[in-house]
Order: C-alpha cells, then sequence, then structure tokens
C-alpha cells in the first residue's frame, strides 16, 4: 500500500497535531509582549539610571496628586495618567529624549505610556514594579 499524501507530509499527520497546535500556542506566546506593548518596553531601575544619568530621560509620574506629593523622583514631570490623552502634547519638546513613565506598582503606566508611543514617542519605557520597585531600591525620592 502506497502512503497518501497527508501521510507522507509531517504537518499533516494526525498524529502530529498536538505537536504543531503546541508549537503554535508557543510561538504566539513569545510574539504577543512584542505586539501588545506597542514599541513600549519594560525596564529595571538599574536601566532606568543608566537612561537618567547618561540619556537624559525624562521621568513621567502618572500617578495621582496625592500619591506623587507622597513621593517621586527626582526631577520628574508630573501628568496623571487619566489626563495622558489630553496633556501628551506638554512633552513634545521631549521626543527625541527616553521617556520613563512610572506609575505606583507599575501596573498602569502601560496606558500612557502607549498614549506617547502612539503619538509619535520612539523611546517610551516603564518602569517594572514602578515607584514601589524604586523605594525599595533606596534610590532618592523627593517630597514637595
Amino acid at each position: 500500500m502506497e502512503p497518501s499524501i497527508l501521510q507522507e507530509n509531517f504537518l499533516l499527520r494526525p498524529e502530529n497535531l498536538l505537536f504543531i497546535v503546541a508549537a503554535t500556542i508557543s510561538a504566539l506566546m513569545l510574539v504577543w509582549p512584542m505586539i501588545s506593548r506597542s514599541g513600549v518596553k519594560e525596564i529595571d531601575t538599574m536601566v532606568a539610571i543608566q537612561l537618567i544619568n547618561y540619556k537624559e530621560a525624562l521621568v513621567v509620574d502618572v500617578r495621582d496628586d496625592s500619591e506623587y506629593s507622597k513621593g517621586h523622583l527626582p526631577n520628574s514631570t508630573h501628568i496623571p495618567t487619566e489626563k495622558m490623552e489630553t496633556h501628551w502634547h506638554e512633552l513634545e519638546k521631549f521626543k527625541e529624549r527616553p521617556i520613563l513613565v512610572i506609575y505606583q506598582s507599575g501596573v498602569r503606566s502601560g496606558h500612557a505610556a502607549k498614549v506617547l508611543y502612539k503619538n509619535g514617542f520612539m523611546q517610551v519605557y516603564t518602569l517594572n514594579g514602578g515607584i514601589d520597585t524604586w523605594r525599595r531600591a533606596n534610590l532618592p525620592i523627593v517630597k514637595r
């Protein structure tokens, strides 16, 4: 008995279906972070310090007013995340510089970062763990 085309082709063999599905799901899981972030990169405190010290990154704190007043990074700009859609243009002169977006724990900074990226800011970063990570690392915090 001669093998059919289906049997000759590895990818079309029924016993390989589970392998094909698993490989496809794995590939999608690897690619998803690149697609979903839309060019926004999540970084740790060491990379953030390098961007601030050597690349003159602008730190944009997107927490609400009460959180910001309790302590923020030195020289940071404050634009609450809910106002980013209408106030991103205030940062227009910093478009060529890296922008580090910071929130309380890092979770909601993604929205503000995506607004900036969507409006032409190509070097947008979020701090993994947000201001909480910054504090745990005993890095400088100022209050006004």
